[in-house]
């Protein structure tokens, strides 16, 4: 069965194939820039684990044309892994926002669509888009069952007393005001990787999913129990370009004291505050650098980031009551061996005690334990694959209604 996966963004497709049962790679890629002149794609193909990629340059107006320029490549007679697209047994779409609605994956129906659309306002950068890639993929797989995969919906497990905020109970029943989560498919992933790894049942883990936008999980016995994002992704850990937990007041004061607008706070918050707030730049590699060359805005950033980390890890070891391991994920927690090791500092009293010459030894696949002998947690490294995670509960899910 071959699963086509989506995560459609306003101006980008990303996609995977992937054939299940086996969760073999067939071919992955991303168009850029749509609706400029100058979009681009990128096409990888996959045979004997072996990577191929193919690039191209074209004028793509609008996502139907993007789409079906990666259908022309998945059928290319010399390229292509498919004949035609009535080989796409199921399309997987990647949905931020689900909201209460969706504690599982969903069939697309035009009822689920409109429920989609309801969440708009609670993800405005993504559910529209998300919402538009569906459409686009409708038309262009007509044969295959369209699912849509909600990044909150690993989050509805979280008990009342961790979601529910603590204003005038009507925001919460009229409004549906609460902490809802994100980055869901990712903590699932690597939560069960890590009970894999360690082959032990119901263990309690803190996933921390640590790219431009940044989340921490506490997971018990495969669900989670809380989470560091709320009603959106802005609410936790310092991230790239947003500025995680802050003062309300600070709102007020920048609207009230300062004339700057709601709309311009807004976009401060999410856009210019983070790493690249205190630094000038949101690119980990480069605050490094800066740090490296001992520059005091990225050494104190770093501390920032890795404090607010800490604390995070610290409140969920007593929300579950103990830890089995500590899990990092994605570009930042797979790959920047200084983060890692900075937020793992002085938490010994915790039963974290790293390894540092197991976390900057390279060329290890799969899952990485970077935990002293003396440690009493497990640290490990395990890379997401969001990608895989919705492909295989696209399947599990065509195999039940088989």
């Amino acid at each position: 069965m071959n699963i086509f996966v989506i995560n459609s963004g306003s101006s980008s497709i990303k996609y995977q194939m992937i054939k299940m049962p086996e969760e073999a790679l067939a071919c992955s890629g991303i168009v850029e820039r749509i609706g400029s002149g100058d979009a681009t794609i990128t096409h990888n193909t996959y045979k004997d684990n072996e990577k191929q990629k193919h690039e191209a340059q074209s004028h793509i107006r609008n996502h139907v044309e993007g789409l079906q320029a990666v259908v022309d490549l998945l059928t290319d007679s010399k390229i292509g892994v498919i004949k035609d697209t009535s080989e796409i047994s199921a399309v997987g779409h990647r949905v931020v926002h689900g909201g209460e609605k969706f504690s599982n994956i969903s069939v697309v129906t035009e009822s689920v669509k409109e429920e989609i659309k309801k969440l708009f306002p609670l993800a405005p950068l993504h559910n529209p888009a998300n919402y538009r890639g569906i459409e686009v993929a409708e038309k262009v797989f007509p044969a295959a069952k369209q699912i849509a995969v909600f990044d909150t919906s690993f989050h509805q497990t979280m008990p009342e007393k961790a979601f529910r905020y603590a204003i005038p109970n009507k925001f919460y029943k009229e409004n549906g005001i609460r902490a809802y989560g994100f980055h869901g498919t990712s903590h699932k992933y690597v939560s069960a990787k890590a009970e894999e790894y360690l082959q032990k049942k119901d263990i309690k883990v803190i996933t921390l999913h640590l790219g431009n936008g940044c989340s921490v999980a506490a997971v018990k016995d495969g669900k989670c129990i809380d989470t560091s994002m709320g009603l959106g992704p802005m609410n936790g850990l310092v991230m790239g370009t947003r500025a995680g937990d802050i003062d309300q007041s600070i709102i007020f004061h920048m609207v009230r004291e300062m004339g700057i607008s709601v709309e311009q706070v807004n976009n401060i918050l999410n856009k210019e505050s983070g790493m690249l707030g205190l630094t000038g730049a949101n690119d980990m590699r480069d605050i490094n650098k800066a740090v490296e060359e001992n520059g005091h805005d990225a050494v104190l950033a770093m501390d920032i980031y890795a404090y607010r980390a800490q604390k995070y890890i610290g409140s969920y070891i007593a929300a579950l009551n103990g830890v089995d391991a500590v899990v990092f994920t994605a570009g930042v927690g797979e790959n920047d061996v200084n983060t890692r090791e900075r937020i793992c500092s002085n938490l010994d009293a915790l039963g974290i005690v790293m390894d540092k010459e197991k976390n900057r030894a390279t060329g290890i696949k799969g899952v990485k334990d970077i935990s002293h002998t003396s440690s009493k947690v497990k640290i490990l490294v395990i890379p997401t694959n969001e990608e895989m995670e919705i492909a295989r509960q696209c399947y599990q899910l065509m195999e039940t209604n088989k």
